[in-house]
């Protein structure tokens, strides 16, 4: 199992318990690049195959250095939605 694999487990059985960095480095596995974050406390990924899609553009933010877990919830539901092959 990759590291990638084992922090997808890790928000999916505890998504309140993620840490900001582990929700950036997520994003980034499954295929979304860092856009900016500067002057703000949200960090903006895009992924570049999905195009103008609900999950293509992920906002994140840390609270007390913990990931939101809506969030977290809304990373998986964008990468299940990569891994569903389209009609």
């Amino acid at each position: 199992m990759t590291k990638c694999e084992r922090l997808r487990l890790k928000a999916e059985k505890s998504p309140h318990n993620l840490k900001f960095e582990e929700i950036c480095k997520l994003a980034t596995c499954y295929g979304w690049i860092f856009q900016r974050q500067e002057g703000t406390s949200h960090a903006v990924y895009l992924h570049p195959s999905l195009g103008n899609v609900v999950g293509s553009l992920m906002n994140f933010q840390s609270k007390d250095g913990k990931a939101k877990w809506y969030q977290v919830k809304q990373l998986l539901d964008a990468i299940e939605l990569l891994k569903t092959p389209e009609k």
